[in-house]
C-alpha cells in the first residue's frame, strides 16, 4: 500500500467517524427531545375536586358543577356523585378559572381558581343557597 493509499484511507475512517458522530448526536437530540415533550404533556395540570352541599351540610347528588376557563370563556360540566363529590382532571395551570354549582333554583357562590395557584390538586366545598 503505497503512501497516498494510507493517508486517503485515514481521510475516509475521519470522515466516516465524524459522520457517525453527527447522526448519533442528532439521534440522541431526538430522544431527549421526545421524552422532554411526553413528560411536559402532564405537567402543569391540575385536579379540581370537592363536594357539593346544601344548606345544612348534607351532601347532594345530581347537582350540576360548571368549571369556566376565563380565558377562553369555554365551560365545562360534571353532574356530583350520589355523595356529592365531583372531579376535574388535567386541567391547565397557565388559565384561570371559575367553579360554581346549581340545582333547580339552588347555586353555589362562584370561586375563583389562579393560575398564580401552583397546587395540583384544588379541593372545594360548593354550598347551594
Amino acid at each position: 500500500m503505497s503512501r497516498t493509499d494510507c493517508f486517503s484511507a485515514s481521510v475516509a475512517n475521519r470522515f466516516a467517524r465524524r459522520k457517525l458522530l453527527r447522526i448519533s448526536s442528532a439521534l440522541l437530540a431526538i430522544a431527549l427531545f421526545g421524552s422532554a415533550v411526553v413528560l411536559a404533556q402532564n405537567f402543569n395540570r391540575r385536579d379540581i375536586n370537592g363536594i357539593v352541599v346544601d344548606s345544612q351540610d348534607k351532601t347532594v347528588s345530581g347537582a350540576t358543577v360548571f368549571l369556566k376557563d376565563l380565558k377562553t370563556g369555554n365551560i365545562r360540566s360534571f353532574t356530583s356523585t350520589d355523595n356529592g363529590s365531583f372531579r376535574f382532571a388535567q386541567i391547565g395551570m397557565i388559565d384561570d378559572y371559575q367553579v360554581w354549582a346549581q340545582k333547580n333554583k339552588l347555586k353555589s357562590r362562584i370561586k375563583g381558581i389562579s393560575s398564580f395557584d401552583s397546587r395540583t390538586e384544588l379541593h372545594f366545598e360548593l354550598k347551594l343557597k
